[in-house]
């Protein structure tokens, strides 16, 4: 009994007592809102959401839009969603393979709870954000985690073979984010169609974390899995407003899936949340109707910021990293760093830049940093200007 409590001591599932805190709230906790520190350790857009989208919330909110609404969100924005992501991929796409979720990582939640038993396994493709992989630990599965390396030229490339030999009886799924946090890496088509092809084969899902698909700086969109796949394929693809409309505090997300899994995310929604909040709803069909024009400025302002972040790192003799194709992370080594979270603390004491260790997205970042250039040019700079002495 008394090993039992040892094991855990707030008497919850250890599943839950072992999940691990987040390291670049580590690094950023006690420095949130220091005025002589320039935060870029979040991945957030620094500009506010646009005022048309804040004025369709608050005509929402006049017009009582606050009660509860369909568990699989309200048939407008389903509908709205179901226009954009077949102009976005150029096929129809039905309102029932649309779900929408409150958030991004509501969205991952959902699909975890959908997938992963008692000690299944899902192999995750890393460096990645963190939350990705304790959504499979909150569900008592694996995440078995498969590496990323850069070749000669710096750019990130995906071993199938290495990937697939993680795979067993137990494994579930395949998750992928491209475009990806923190490597800014693009999964390209002939890759995604090789994965979604082996995955059949072998009856498992490919789980597409796809958030970043319209922050990316050759075409109107990144390679999507949705380009090509058909409706039955095991491929379940999550969305976000949080990047590409700059409300991610708004929480509010969307997955497409085979439609047979309709009910399961009614359900899983009804008992994670009953459903989206509906004001919130009601200003993401504006956002998704007016925001493109948005989106291209933003995208377009993201481009100079990673130009001038890459133009500046990348000449430093200790710096190592590659342009990023999409999103928007810098993501790069320091020769002689072996301990990033130390070093992200060193840097905010020396430098006062906040930036994200690169152990926070799992074993594959350490000895890497993330810098988030989703910031003001003339901030980006003074952040820059700080660095580069500590960095040479």
């Amino acid at each position: 009994m008394s090993d039992q409590k040892t094991q855990n001591a707030h008497n919850v599932r250890l599943a839950i007592e072992n999940l691990e805190g987040s390291l670049i709230r580590e690094v950023a906790e006690s420095n949130i809102g220091r005025e002589d520190v320039i935060p870029l350790w979040f991945g957030e857009p620094s500009s506010a959401t646009p005022k048309f989208i804040k004025k369709a919330a608050i005509s929402s909110l006049n017009d009582d839009q606050v009660f509860y609404a369909q568990n699989r969100g309200i048939p407008q924005l389903r509908e709205t969603l179901a226009d954009y992501v077949s102009r976005l991929h150029n096929k129809p796409i039905g309102i029932d393979t649309l779900t929408v979720t409150a958030s991004g990582m509501n969205a991952i939640m959902l699909v975890s709870q959908a997938l992963i038993n008692q000690n299944d396994n899902m192999v995750v493709v890393g460096p990645v954000w963190p939350n990705c992989c304790q959504t499979i630990q909150v569900m008592g599965g694996e995440a078995r985690q498969v590496a990323l390396h850069p070749d000669n030229n710096g750019r990130w490339q995906l071993d199938m073979d290495e990937l697939f030999s993680l795979c067993d009886v137990k494994t579930r799924a395949i998750f992928i984010n491209s475009p990806g946090n923190p490597t800014g890496w693009v999964m390209n088509e002939s890759e995604q169609r090789s994965l979604l092809s082996e995955c059949k084969r072998r009856g498992i899902y490919v789980v597409a974390d796809e958030v970043y698909i319209r922050l990316f700086y050759d075409g109107k969109k990144a390679p999507s899995f949705l380009d090509f796949s058909e409706i039955n394929d095991p491929l379940i693809v999550i969305n976000s407003f949080s990047k590409s409309w700059s409300m991610t505090g708004w929480r509010l997300g969307w997955l497409t899936h085979p439609p047979e899994l309709g009910d399961v995310f009614s359900k899983l929604n009804e008992f994670n949340i009953a459903s989206p909040t509906t004001f919130v709803q009601h200003a993401g069909i504006v956002a998704i109707r007016e925001g493109e024009k948005f989106i291209t400025q933003m995208v377009e302002d993201y481009r100079h910021n990673r130009d001038l972040v890459f133009q500046r790192l990348a000449a430093l003799p200790k710096v190592k990293m590659s342009r990023p194709e999409a999103a928007f992370y810098a993501f790069f080594s320091i020769d002689g760093m072996t301990d990033s979270l130390e070093y992200a603390k060193h840097l905010i004491d020396t430098t006062g830049v906040g930036l994200a260790p690169g152990l926070a997205f799992g074993p594959a970042g350490e000895g890497w940093l993330r810098l988030c250039f989703a910031a003001n040019q003339d901030i980006l700079s003074q952040a820059l200007d700080r660095l580069e002495p500590a960095l040479s």
